[in-house]
């Protein structure tokens, strides 16, 4: 029996010199003693393996003392205590699941105390309750046996107290004593909570929606009553029945960080209906039925029968690329192959010949022209030579207006470094035209190259979206890309940035800097950018603004300083499908000339989409500095939802068609506030695509 083995052991512990009498001093020798029946689990196996490390046995001791830690937290109701452990340790570390003697887990000590903080802490760990405990019977059962032994121990002990001589043993017994009566109080209030619990109310805003074309999707919040216990999960049952009968699929939810689900496999076009229900150790309680009550598997391409738009694309642009490289093959006009010969020379050679060769270093000053400069980062340190400057190759030195269109091809050679090679070659082929635009390009291509072999790196990185220009006619085209791992370069080595921007002695004045000075005086801002520019959304549904201004050589497009690979956006809502029925009503109000909805209309009340696009619309306006009234004369795009990946998808929101875009000259009546940038379309483009 448990009081036999505990007996034993308080026989053995009575030998051990008296320690501290104080109430926690009680508290921490029960733990010892439950301890030590955890212990037996592991004894067999830990005695068996002969030969094991101290390290190993030091490392499993200290992993026990923190389950006992964990029990112990629970059991004082210690909420700080109990997060410190499960952020320190991982579940197995602390044998979360893992009954000690009593058949309890820290979950079954938390739920039956009542307490709802620290059961909602271990259950987002993972926490499970005992599996001892297959029914209302043998829990009460249980409890009603450990009150009863310790409430037995606690009159054996308190005689032993009151018949014997005081002494050594007796002050053992005095502790042990202590340690019983709160453990037999923790057991009554165990056993009490249990008995005045009740199965839980039903789950609250249970909404359901459509997923795709064949999944729909439940969200749903924890039930409102205090009075109840905790719950430990819930269960998600749908149907083609409003009745639920026959059901036809059931699946029970125990990870509660996120309460929703996703119903996989239905039938397009069939109407489902879902119900959800919570659990307690009092059993499941009554179902909750979702809002809407049905929702029918659809996707907003059903409508006309629309296919993706770009399907097929990415394969058919590499198919045409494979084509044009073919044909360039067979071309007897190439660029000798001695050029390939060359590039490879700078990638691998590490010679006195070619450090020093005057067409293979890195330049220092600038000499009015235009120039390649490339950033690399790691953190807050930044590769540089070893003069300790920022790497800056010489593109053309009679080069004093750099062309916006072919800064912008520039940036699309980005996306091909692994090409240059062959590019240079197309363009040699034709440079019989003597144009000045493809002299200019080959010279960039030729620049690419040098920082490449330079640097022994392909991939220089991202186009800042706009070169940097100073009085003096240079030009610096940068290129920004982060280092994820350790990485050494020939002819280069890492500084911190802080050191590089107080070390670097300036040859400029304040007023009129060079393009490096401003290169590194900015370097933080574009980093920043460049970090920026490469987040992605949250899964969802987004409305986007489109607003456009055009300049004499380009036209750019207002984006999010924080996120300006996006458009300017707010969330409608997590999920990113829109249904066949919502298309089906957007088309209607668009069809009727209908205002954008800025405000409730009571017909329109059911329409969920409806709610969701009032609040961000209004949202949106605010963030983009527009007053309300004039959403009116604003417009839905509805030819399509913009689909990225399957996991994002935008409605577009659009000014007034005259609006759309700014002309050069133009007033534009609704300056967006602070946090905005406008970027050249190429530039957005491309940042998207990445």
């Amino acid at each position: 029996k448990m009081t036999q083995q505990m007996r034993d052991l308080q026989l053995a512990q009575a030998r051990k010199p008296p320690g501290p009498s104080s109430p926690n001093a009680a508290k921490r020798l029960y733990r010892n003693l439950s301890g030590k029946f955890r212990v037996n689990y592991t004894s067999f196996d830990e005695g068996s393996l002969a030969g094991r490390s101290e390290k190993e046995k030091l490392r499993k001791s200290y992993l026990f003392q923190s389950n006992a830690a964990l029990f112990e937290a629970v059991e004082l109701q210690d909420l700080d205590r109990v997060q410190e452990l499960l952020k320190q340790y991982s579940p197995e570390e602390l044998d979360l699941n893992t009954p000690n003697s009593e058949g309890l887990l820290p979950l079954d000590i938390a739920i039956m105390t009542n307490n709802a903080p620290i059961a909602k802490a271990l259950l987002q760990a993972g926490a499970k309750e005992s599996p001892h405990f297959v029914s209302l019977e043998s829990r009460s059962l249980h409890l009603s046996t450990l009150v009863r032994e310790a409430e037995q121990r606690v009159n054996e002990l308190t005689a032993q107290v009151v018949n014997e001589a005081p002494n050594a043993d007796c002050s053992e017994k005095e502790k042990q004593l202590k340690a019983w009566e709160w453990r037999y109080r923790l057991y009554k209030r165990m056993k009490a909570g249990f008995e005045h619990a009740r199965v839980p109310d039903p789950p609250t805003n249970v909404h359901l929606s459509v997923g795709s074309s064949s999944s729909v999707q439940v969200t749903f919040w924890e039930p409102l009553s205090v009075n109840s216990a905790v719950v430990t999960k819930y269960k998600v049952e749908w149907s083609c029945s409003p009745t639920f009968s026959p059901p036809l699929g059931e699946a029970v939810i125990d990870k509660l960080k996120n309460l929703h689900f996703t119903i996989r496999g239905l039938v397009s076009g069939t109407a489902y209906y879902v119900q959800v229900s919570a659990y307690n150790m009092k059993g499941w309680g009554p179902p909750q039925t979702s809002v809407p009550p049905f929702a029918i598997p659809s996707n907003w391409r059903e409508y006309d029968g629309r296919a993706p738009r770009r399907r097929g694309q990415a394969e058919a642009l590499d198919h045409l690329l494979s084509q044009v490289k073919t044909v360039h093959q067979h071309c007897v006009c190439h660029e000798p192959c001695k050029n390939q010969a060359q590039s490879r020379k700078h990638s691998v050679s590490k010679s006195l010949k070619h450090l020093f060769h005057p067409g293979s270093k890195f330049l220092k000053t600038l000499k009015r022209g235009l120039y390649l400069t490339a950033v690399f980062y790691k953190d807050d340190n930044i590769l540089v030579t070893h003069e300790d400057q920022i790497p800056v190759v010489e593109i053309d030195d009679t080069y004093s207006c750099l062309l916006m269109q072919d800064f912008l091809w520039f940036t699309k050679v980005s996306c091909m470094w692994d090409e240059i090679l062959w590019l240079r070659q197309c363009v040699t082929v034709s440079q019989s035209s003597c144009s000045c635009i493809l002299q200019t390009r080959f010279k960039m291509l030729l620049a690419t190259s040098q920082m490449q072999g330079l640097l022994g790196i392909q991939d220089l990185g991202q186009v800042f979206f706009e070169p940097i220009k100073d009085k003096q006619g240079n030009i610096l085209i940068v290129t920004l890309k982060e280092v994820k791992t350790n990485q050494t370069f020939e002819s280069v080595r890492w500084v911190p940035i802080c050191k590089l921007q107080t070390s670097r002695k300036s040859v400029s004045s304040p007023e009129e800097p060079t393009a490096l000075d401003t290169l590194l005086i900015t370097v933080q801002d574009k980093l920043a950018y460049h970090r920026r520019s490469s987040h992605a959304l949250s899964p969802g549904l987004y409305l986007g603004y489109l607003k456009l201004c055009s300049a004499v050589d380009q036209i750019r497009v207002l984006v999010p300083e924080r996120l300006p690979n996006i458009l300017c956006h707010v969330k409608i809502r997590s999920n990113p499908n829109i249904s066949r029925e919502e298309w089906e009503w957007l088309q209607k109000m668009v069809s009727m000339d209908e205002p954008v909805p800025t405000e409730p209309e009571a017909e329109m009340s059911q329409n969920h989409l409806f709610q969701e696009l009032q609040v961000a619309i209004k949202e949106l306006m605010t963030l983009v500095n527009i007053p309300l009234q004039e959403a009116k004369d604003f417009r839905l795009y509805s030819q399509e939802v913009l689909d990225f990946g399957g996991q994002v998808s935008f409605l577009l929101l659009l000014p007034p068609s005259d609006d759309v875009c700014t002309a050069p000259g133009q007033n534009n009546p609704y300056t967006p506030r602070s946090g905005f940038l406008t970027l050249p379309l190429q530039i957005f483009e491309l940042g998207e695509k990445r």
